[in-house]
């Protein structure tokens, strides 16, 4: 696991900028670091040690000095693909995967993306043709960021890594701001930081001569197959078990997080590690660090926890921020910061059970009732016209129903975090950064490509293009980078999709509440029973009691009442908020610190306009 960062210049690229790039990412990489630099290319690689420790240096030469790469990722298969490479005459000169995917591009060009297992996200210049070739993998597990700016194609791991050059024209993105209200994350192709946008995964880019060309790999699509639902699980099973050997691959030791779920349990019970790692918190129902113990010593295996109080909490919040490059509003994000840390102190690789929800369909939301499959059934403007007769009525319990039933799953569902809506989202902010786009103008593209599909199946289809890449994998790649720590995710893997991809959706939910069930019955063998039914539960935190007590509402009116705040939000309104869920009135914690979040990664990132000291991670 590593970071890089880079420029294409038609001048005379900027040796001190380029390394000062570098350093902003070390935390990546804090084993080495490596630049490159020639008459119009520049790249800097920092090095998190993991296959090879002796060599595998980047940026890495072609042996005719031709092609330069700078690789962030692992590459599960790069063993077997090197047996391929050598009987079509390549030779190496290491042991890393990185040369091999190297000699890959140099063999198949664009076509290497189809043959790699793994995580990735890479450049490689070509000093011949004066041409950046830069990709993502098909899950969007590692980061990649780019921008123009005058004369300058910078890239990156992060949008951080750019802002030391004195090319780069540090701005806010106001358009981001509105959506990041509904979606709890930057929802958009461009960042936060105006004109730095992501390279969408499963695809590929070719900048040459000033212009940009891009070109996608890999889309994600659904071929439902019958199967009996003993041999499906068994299927699972198989397919997971040589995943998570495959991401065991390390010359390091690799420990595993570990939560109360089936998903971290199920890698915990395959890869078996000498160490797994878990958080809580001291409040009631916000604490599975005694069920990860209880799974454990079940297993024979060695749990390391700690226990999160709300000082700490709060304290880090900043160094959150920074880390997480873009506002980040996902609660967990901050247990996942604290887990890191924890499992940084022993390992350098730790396996996780990101992904399974997505692929297996483990979200509640995706469940619906046999009553409410039934009444979908009725004809559509029969559904239209009961809906706006209960519209006119006082609430009644079932009036959500036959409202929600009314409307396609494509003017409902937009992820697992659903803010602010379009009109509020209007009313919070101030006209400035008021915007005609809504969420539906994010979420309708993905709904048209799959428009034929059953209602779970587009609920997936979305959450794998939006909430995955976008909230749940950034966030655990950036908590995780920030402590120098690889996080593997075994069920993002190409053969455990094309197995997943295969499930019909009539299979996958059972009972009220029973969710991804092909998975727990392919864990049978592997689990206690309670661990098999257990519900998912994410990473709880109290945040909701915490700003009940007087003086974390203190700690969020000083943030609402800061002159840097009128800029954006309507602050009386954000007071409203805060008052109405102080009081017991309300529950209005998510849509405050959805607020709160950008609040403060906006001093973190601008704090000449905020009249803040400059931050530094770990003050």
């Amino acid at each position: 696991m590593c970071g890089f960062t880079g420029f294409v210049s038609r001048c005379a690229p900027d040796s001190d900028a380029l390394r000062a790039m570098g350093n902003t990412i070390r935390h990546r990489g804090p084993d080495g670091e490596g630049h490159y630099i020639d008459g119009h290319c520049g790249i800097a690689h920092r090095r998190l040690s993991i296959i090879d420790l002796a060599n595998g240096q980047q940026p890495m030469l072609s042996p005719d000095g031709r092609y330069v790469i700078a690789y962030n990722g692992e590459i599960y298969n790069f063993k077997l693909l090197r047996e391929e490479l050598v009987s079509a005459g390549h030779s190496f000169l290491t042991n890393c995967d990185t040369e091999v995917l190297l000699h890959g591009y140099m063999e198949w060009g664009p076509e290497v993306l189809k043959k790699l297992r793994g995580m990735f996200a890479f450049v490689i210049w070509d000093k011949e043709k004066q041409e950046l070739f830069g990709a993502r993998d098909p899950f969007g597990i590692k980061p990649f960021y780019y921008a123009v700016m005058g004369s300058l194609f910078f890239f990156g791991s992060e949008c951080k890594s750019f802002l030391p050059h004195p090319g780069f024209k540090k701005e806010l993105n106001p358009a981001a701001l509105k959506l990041y209200l509904t979606f709890q994350y930057s929802a958009l192709n461009e960042s936060f930081f105006k004109g730095v946008y992501r390279l969408l995964p499963g695809h590929y880019l070719i900048h040459r001569e000033g212009r940009t060309e891009f070109a996608s790999y890999h889309s994600f699509s659904f071929d439902p197959q019958p199967m009996p639902l003993e041999k499906r699980a068994e299927q699972i099973r198989k397919v997971v078990g040589e995943s998570v050997e495959a991401h065991q691959i390390s010359d390091v030791e690799v420990g595993a997080f570990l939560s109360g779920g089936i998903d971290s349990s199920v890698i915990t019970a395959l890869s078996r590690p000498d160490k797994t790692y878990s958080v809580g918190f001291a409040n009631k129902n916000f604490d599975e660090t005694g069920e990860a113990k209880a799974l454990c010593e079940e297993l024979g295996l060695r749990n390391i926890s700690k226990t999160i109080s709300a000082e700490e909490f709060f304290d880090a919040l900043p160094s959150i921020q920074y880390y997480a490059d873009e506002p980040n509003a996902n609660l967990s994000t901050v247990p996942l910061y604290f887990l890191s840390k924890l499992a940084a102190q022993d390992v350098k690789v730790v396996l996780s059970g990101e992904g399974a929800d997505e692929l297996f369909g483990g979200y509640i939301t995706y469940h619906t009732t046999k009553p409410y499959r039934a009444y979908r059934k009725a004809p559509l403007p029969l559904r239209k016209a009961v809906a706006k007769c209960v519209a006119k009525l006082p609430r009644f319990h079932g009036q959500g129903f036959l409202t929600k039933a009314a409307k396609g799953i494509d003017q409902t569902f937009v992820g697992q975090a659903f803010i602010f809506d379009n009109d509020e989202a209007e009313r919070v902010l101030t006209p400035a950064y008021r915007s005609p786009i809504t969420w539906h103008d994010v979420t309708e593209p993905y709904f048209e490509t799959i428009k034929g599909a059953d209602d779970l199946t587009k609920m997936q289809y979305l959450d794998l293009h939006l909430w995955q890449p976008l909230d749940i994998l950034r966030k655990a790649d950036r908590m995780t980078m920030a402590s120098s720590l690889e996080l593997r995710v075994p069920y993002l893997d190409r053969e455990v999709w094309a197995v997943a991809r295969s499930i019909p959706s009539n299979q996958k939910m059972r009972g009220k509440t029973m969710t991804k069930y092909p998975l727990r019955m392919a864990a049978v063998p592997l689990l206690p029973d309670d661990w098999v039914k257990r519900d998912k539960k994410g990473f709880p935190v109290p945040f909701i009691a915490w700003l009940r007590q007087e003086k974390y509402y203190n700690w969020a009116k000083d943030l609402i009442t800061q002159d840097y705040t009128a800029e954006f939000f309507d602050q009386q309104y954000l007071l409203d908020l805060l008052e109405q869920h102080y009081s017991g009135k309300a529950r209005t914690h998510r849509k405050l610190y959805t607020v709160l979040s950008f609040l403060i990664w906006y001093q973190v990132y601008f704090p000449e306009r905020c009249g803040a000291e400059p931050f530094h991670p770990g003050k």
